[in-house]
Formats: C-alpha cells, sequence, structure tokens
C-alpha cells in the first residue's frame, strides 16, 4: 500500500533518476550553452541504487520508474532492470526514455523484466524534431516506438510536453495517432521547472485547451483508471486502438493524489518536484548506513511532501536545477 504522509496519501512510487546525461538537448529541458554535468564519482551507482530500491520496497514502495536524464546512455541499464524486476515487492517496474537507443535495447530490456515504456516525443516533423532537442535524431525515435510495439511492450505511452507557438499544431495530429496504433498520447502542459528552461507564460497552454482541440476531432470516452495510472485524465476515441491523457500538472495540480518521491542522479530524495527540499541519501549510504538508517531517510523525505506547493510565476526555482539533475 505504502507509506502513509501527514495528509493521508499513500506513497509507493518512487521515480529513480540514474543518470544527468542526454543525448538530446532539448530547449525547455537543458540550455543552449549545456549544463556541467556530475562526475561519475558523485552518481549513485547501481548497487546504491539496488539498495535504495529494496529499502523502499521494504516500507511499501511498489511502483519504480526509471529516468534521465536518459537511462539508455548509461552503460549495464539490462542488468540493473534485471536486478530490480526480481524484487519481489516492486510489481511496476517502468522506464521513461527518448527513445534514441531503444530501438537497439528494447528486446534485452523487455526479457530483463522492463514491461511498460514511456517515449518522450513532443513533433511529429523532423525538422521541427530538430528544433527543439538540437538533433536530427527524429527517424531513429520513430522507429524505436515501432520496435517497442513488436517488442511486445504494453502500454507505449507517447509523452508530448505541448508548447504554444511549437508544437501546438500538432495536437491534433498526435491524437489521430491514437486511433490506428495502440498508443497511449500523453499531452502535458509545459512546466517552469529549473533555469534557462525558456518557459514563457505566452507559451504555456492548458489542458483544458488541450483537450477541447482534441475534442474537434471526435467525441472523447473517458477510460477508467487502473493501479497503475499515473495523473493523466484518461480517454479514447471510440474507434480508438489507443487513449489519449492530459497531464495537468499546473492547471489541474495533482497534489491530491500525489504518491511519489524522486531519487535524484547525485543521491537525494525529493519530494515534491516543484520545490527544493530533498533529504540526501548518498552520503549516509557511503559512510555505512544501516536499511533501518535509510528507511528513517525515506520517511524523512515522505514528511516533507507539501499539501500542495506554490505554483512558480517564472523560470526560475530556488537552486535552478535542471530537469536532467532532478529526473524526468
Amino acid at each position: 500500500m505504502g507509506s502513509v504522509d501527514r495528509f493521508n496519501r499513500h506513497i509507493n512510487y518512487l521515480r529513480v533518476a540514474i543518470t544527468d546525461r542526454c543525448n538530446l538537448r532539448c530547449f525547455y529541458c537543458m540550455p543552449h550553452k549545456g549544463v556541467v554535468q556530475y562526475a561519475h564519482s558523485e552518481i549513485l551507482t547501481y548497487e546504491e541504487i539496488l539498495r535504495i530500491v529494496q529499502t523502499a520496497a521494504k516500507i511499501g514502495f511498489n511502483k519504480v520508474r526509471l529516468t534521465g536524464g536518459e537511462p539508455l546512455v548509461r552503460r549495464g541499464i539490462h542488468e540493473l532492470v534485471q536486478r530490480l524486476s526480481g524484487i519481489p515487492e516492486i510489481d511496476d517496474l517502468a522506464m521513461t526514455t527518448n527513445g534514441v537507443y531503444l530501438d537497439q535495447t528494447a528486446e534485452r530490456l523487455f526479457h530483463a523484466g522492463l514491461k511498460r515504456i514511456n517515449i518522450s516525443l513532443d513533433t511529429l516533423n523532423p525538422v521541427k524534431f530538430y528544433r527543439i532537442t538540437r538533433t536530427d535524431k527524429f527517424n531513429t525515435v520513430w522507429k524505436s516506438i515501432s520496435t517497442a510495439e513488436s517488442t511486445g511492450f504494453a502500454p507505449i505511452k507517447i509523452n508530448v510536453v505541448v508548447i504554444r507557438g511549437v508544437n501546438d499544431d500538432e495536437i491534433g495530429t498526435f491524437a489521430r495517432l491514437s486511433l490506428g496504433k495502440p498508443y497511449a498520447i500523453r499531452f502535458i502542459e509545459y512546466m517552469p521547472i529549473g533555469c534557462d528552461n525558456d518557459w514563457r507564460p505566452e507559451r504555456f497552454m492548458s489542458v483544458s485547451e488541450i483537450k477541447a482541440r482534441v475534442e474537434t476531432i471526435s467525441t472523447l470516452q473517458p477510460v477508467p483508471q487502473t493501479h497503475v495510472d499515473g495523473p493523466a485524465e484518461r480517454y479514447r476515441f471510440a474507434s480508438g486502438r489507443g487513449e489519449i491523457g492530459f497531464i495537468g500538472a499546473i492547471s489541474r495540480h495533482f497534489c491530491r493524489s500525489c504518491n511519489r518521491l524522486r531519487l535524484t542522479p547525485d543521491g537525494t530524495l525529493r519530494p515534491c518536484l516543484m520545490l527544493d527540499e530533498e533529504i540526501d541519501v548518498k552520503t549516509p549510504l557511503r559512510k555505512g548506513c544501516t536499511a533501518q538508517d535509510l528507511e528513517t531517510l525515506f520517511h524523512q523525505a515522505i514528511a516533507l511532501k507539501p499539501k500542495r506547493p506554490p505554483v512558480p510565476l517564472c523560470n526560475s526555482m530556488g537552486s535552478g536545477r535542471m530537469m536532467s539533475r532532478i529526473g524526468g
């Protein structure tokens, strides 16, 4: 069931960022000049990650998602997946990836125990893909989506951050993908996190407006929630093979039902994406802390979860951690 916080929320979901490195340079995630990367010694080892997840599992966490940066740039990811999938209490192991390396790793990941995957893709236009990511990997990512489907991943979720004036003209195109493909399209509000991510109020588009655009295609039918669902409001077209979800982190915050902690690449537990308060677990771990000590640190992080964080009105937050350093 998970540990219960002071607002009676059951915290059972750990998002694990295994690296801050990424092979794309999306303008809303990474400034043009790039970011200073952590030294390898600052990043949690796989053994440390495994121990932390094992501790989380003992206190009721049963959902784990691997993120980055881009998780597939880190060597040995298949071995980590296999070991995490062997933790009896973890019944939902998933990953968020940009898809660049997925075509060549999908089968090994699947057989290692990964069953669900989210692929970040903000445009279906190769030219626009280059403008957003500063790379020319669109065809590679598109091939990876097909490979993931044929490998057996289900559901395959495609995460689309909607930015007015950048890709909002593709909302209908993405939504229509769900008619012929068994994909779950997730439209996500553009969030002002970190520094230099080019967030401006005029670029923000609420899920209400996004949904209204989708509804011009056809009537949306609600989809019942399942135990592995995240914060998305889920719908589908009557004749569609896939579905469509809307994640309104700003306009329809889901704080009341938030069930997650984030483990950053450099070893801190972050109770809330929008706040900078964090609990250091790496330092105690490397000093030889006990399993009970780790459990205590988890409970401290859970105690820090706010009822609702203040929504930032600018694109600078506290320490200015970029998303690649927090974990998607």
